[in-house]
């Protein structure tokens, strides 16, 4: 079969194609045909050396995928060949805390991601896929949709009528303005472009901060809304932005802190941060039951995660490429077999 691994770290050269043997399933395991897969900034921070967790060379990197059940192994009595499944961004994270051992099992950076034409993985680690979304539409939900599906949930979720603040236009914040307009809420946007500012719009953003051309962005926002702020900001930029977010967040609101976009670290400013009376809450995507939860929310709305392209297997560098770019618009996929 063919995989792709990073044999060494340093920049993006280091994706590597390799032909290696079709696995085997064991008790309790699939064989997969994976089918598609997209990508996420940590696909890129790892290799680069931004990500905020130990990783290891050699690895298959990604972390989403949808796959088509070849083989089922001993034991196994819940799938059968021809189901389609997508994995948990956590393969051993079902409900409760975080696991101990979630940064060792991780895909891409702990273990054998998913850009390879075959794998072998637990049952428990994976959930089926309905019919009405497609493979490229299910590989986008373990990590970015979790991620946003978890950021307005979680001990307070979201209601009708409340505020949410988004940044930027990649697949976790994009997924975010979808769900949270499905929950009635109003969505402010945060953008680089009048470009983007449109297709925000476009997606249901009700109003779109220009970061740009307003540093203090997190001001704008409080006057949109009153000087109340937002209720929820999905803080997906890190250091560089976490500031401005605390001034846009409402007293009473919470910041899920989400990503570590930005390279630049001012520090955070600790009387803004205790002085604004709300709540932050680091997230780490989510369990299983997330994404089960996620995809028939999904279904049940029919709505449509945003695909900016779609690659083929053999252009998978492209891929990562434009996703270093950080041009693109919700997410990119990897069509493999």
């Amino acid at each position: 079969m063919r995989v792709y691994r990073f044999d060494h770290f340093g920049g993006l050269d280091g994706l590597q194609l390799h032909d290696e043997p079709v696995p085997s399933a064991q008790r309790g395991e699939l064989l997969l045909r994976v089918r598609t897969v997209s990508l996420n900034y940590r696909d890129i921070a790892i290799p680069l050396g931004r990500y905020v967790r130990d990783s290891k060379t050699g690895l298959v990197p990604c972390s989403d995928a949808a796959a088509e059940v070849i083989e089922v192994g001993e034991g196994v009595d819940d799938y059968r060949p021809g189901d389609r499944v997508i994995g948990a961004f956590h393969p051993r994270w079902f409900g409760g805390p975080l696991p101990a051992t979630a940064n060792t099992e991780s895909y891409g950076n702990g273990q054998d991601g998913w850009l390879a034409e075959y794998k072998v993985i637990s049952r428990e680690s994976v959930v089926k896929v309905p019919t009405a979304l497609t493979d490229e539409q299910a590989a986008t939900l373990p990590c970015a949709g979790v991620t946003a599906w978890n950021a307005l949930g979680g001990r307070s979720p979201i209601r009708a009528g409340q505020t949410v603040l988004t940044l930027g236009s990649g697949g976790v914040s994009i997924f975010a303005l979808q769900l949270a307009k499905i929950l009635g809420a109003r969505v402010i946007s945060t953008t680089s472009t009048d470009e983007k500012a449109e297709i925000l719009a476009s997606l249901g953003a009700d109003d779109v901060v220009n970061y740009r051309a307003n540093p203090n962005w997190g001001e704008q926002v409080r006057e949109l809304t009153n000087d109340r702020g937002a209720d929820r900001v999905v803080e997906v930029g890190g250091p560089a932005t976490i500031n401005q977010s605390l001034r846009a967040v409402a007293a009473d609101g919470e910041v899920s802190l989400i990503g570590f976009l930005s390279e630049d670290n001012p520090g955070v400013d600790y009387f803004l941060l205790k002085g604004t009376g709300a709540t932050t809450r680091s997230i780490t995507v989510g369990d299983r039951t997330h994404l089960q939860d996620l995809v028939r929310a999904v279904v049940a709305t029919k709505l449509e995660p945003v695909i900016d392209e779609v690659y083929e297997f053999a252009d998978a560098r492209a891929a990562f490429d434009r996703l270093r770019e950080g041009n693109h618009i919700g997410k990119l996929v990897v069509r493999v077999g």
